[in-house]
């Protein structure tokens, strides 16, 4: 991490370019210096269409047909759902609304008449964005609509006492490559730069203040100053 958080600020500071390193493993790893690619499937408008994965949970609904009402359906892990009358239906990889329209048209065919259906996502276990480092819960969140590095930050319940926050890491890949962006997340609350998208599949990481936890582990040992503490840090 830190090898390629000294690459990105060297990046920066030259203006713009861009560097591309091979893993020991043979996968490649572009440094971004100024905004990360989107991934290659593209998101229209702000309120960024939710693309239904396996293991997602479903909650369907047929205006007028109680009999038909799905109210906890999990896609299988072949992104398959089996809906009554209609059989199997072919979920991930669609939107809720293109799942209803799907089975609208089933139903229609077997003599169900102008079908309603309104498919909601209960849970989702496909699309998760990471969130680790210095936050307070790390772990894995859902991505539901647009969310944002700042976002981000805030379902996993902000940064912790100890968080770095010109070191914030986002990790993407995109096509086969691996992308990284370094952020400041000062800068960011107060608006010098625009808070970057997050998608499906990212890794956010933000990074650890030693010279915090430092002082932290120095008042603890001596509760009582009465001159201050000065200490050489090790870049």
């Amino acid at each position: 991490m830190r090898i390629v958080i000294t690459f990105l600020v060297a990046c920066f500071m030259v203006g713009g370019c861009a560097t591309t390193r091979v893993q020991p493993d043979g996968s490649v790893t572009q440094l971004a210096a100024t905004a990360l690619p989107a991934p290659t499937r593209t998101y229209a408008g702000i309120d960024r269409p939710y693309y239904i994965g396996p293991l997602d949970q479903l909650s369907i609904s047929v205006v007028g047909i109680q009999e038909l009402n799905q109210n906890d359906i999990q896609v299988d892990t072949s992104g398959r759902i089996t809906f009554p009358l209609i059989g199997a239906v072919e979920a991930s990889g669609k939107t809720p609304l293109e799942v209803a329209g799907m089975i609208e048209r089933g139903l229609r065919s077997r003599y169900v008449r102008d079908p309603h259906v309104t498919v909601n996502v209960k849970n989702t276990v496909s699309q998760v964005v990471t969130v680790d480092g210095q936050v307070r819960e790390p772990g894995m969140y859902p991505v539901v609509g647009r969310m944002t590095l700042l976002r981000a930050i805030a379902v996993a319940k902000g940064t912790t006492e100890f968080a770095k926050l010109d070191d914030v890491v986002v990790l993407r890949t995109v096509d086969g490559r691996n992308y990284a962006a370094l952020y400041n997340l000062d800068a960011l609350r107060k608006g010098n730069y625009a808070d970057p998208d997050i998608y499906t599949g990212d890794v956010v990481v933000v990074g650890d203040s030693k010279s915090r936890r430092l002082f932290r582990d120095l008042l603890s040992i001596v509760p009582l100053l009465t001159t201050p503490i000065i200490v050489a840090l090790q870049n």
